[in-house]
């Protein structure tokens, strides 16, 4: 049996809750898992169905995006994946969707503003999109480049990632990420849903005010605060 057994049936796991949730069409989607300890990450093979995927087709690859085994080629995306990890060390997986809403955002150019409280339960800030990525970027190693177009903006913005775990790339989708994958997949479809919400209230209403500060403070401190009450302990 594989030394890697667990990682791809983690990854494998987290990969079919995407189309479960109606966040990927086809294969319009990845998520990855990673072993810190190992220096590896498990991923989806790239253009493979999920009706089809199985916990064996999973790939480990490295942070230096070697495949260290299986026979398939890893998601497209590895690349952005690996920047991620090497950079960003508290995070245990990703997910990376074209979901309908979030993308439609991200097609706009637009930040997802805070506009109810179920965005301010998980962040206290508006969703950010990146700009678009410049030609030279582009031309060069642009998966790669797709990851530190995320690291620049949230370095722009004076963002954390353990707070902020979540992104748009201009013209392109959401990228979300987590302590664990479970954690990731779960952002990932909080980031659908919050866009959606947002996409209708901005048609019902354009000039759709902003959340009050003392809102998105007291929400996200009942469930992420010192004294948190929301959920059991």
């Amino acid at each position: 049996m594989s030394q890697y057994q667990e990682l791809k049936q983690a990854c494998y796991e987290a990969n079919m809750q995407l189309p479960e949730l109606g966040l990927v069409l086809f294969t319009f989607g990845n998520a990855s898992v990673v072993d810190r300890e190992k220096r590896v990450f498990a991923i989806k093979p790239s253009g493979v169905p999920y009706a089809t995927l199985r916990p064996e087709d999973i790939v480990i690859v490295d942070f230096a995006n070697n495949v260290v085994e299986g026979s398939k080629r890893p998601s497209s995306d590895t690349k952005t994946h690996a920047v991620l990890y090497a950079h960003w060390e508290h995070i245990g997986g990703i997910v990376h969707t074209h979901s309908t809403y979030a993308t439609a955002w991200a097609q706009a150019q637009l930040d997802i503003p805070i506009l109810g409280t179920t965005h301010a339960d998980h962040l206290t800030a508006d969703i950010p999109c990146a700009p678009p990525m410049d030609d030279a970027m582009i031309a060069g190693d642009y998966e790669h480049q797709t990851g530190w177009q995320i690291i620049n903006e949230f370095q722009r913005r004076g963002l954390s990632p353990a707070e902020v775990e979540m992104v748009l790339l201009s013209n392109h989708a959401p990228f979300t990420w987590g302590k664990t994958v479970d954690k990731a997949v779960y952002h990932s479809a909080v980031l659908e849903e919050v866009a959606r919400m947002a996409y209708l209230s901005c048609t019902l209403r354009p000039d759709v005010p902003r959340l009050k500060d003392a809102l998105i403070q007291k929400h996200y401190d009942r469930k992420h605060g010192l004294h948190s009450y929301y959920g059991q302990s």
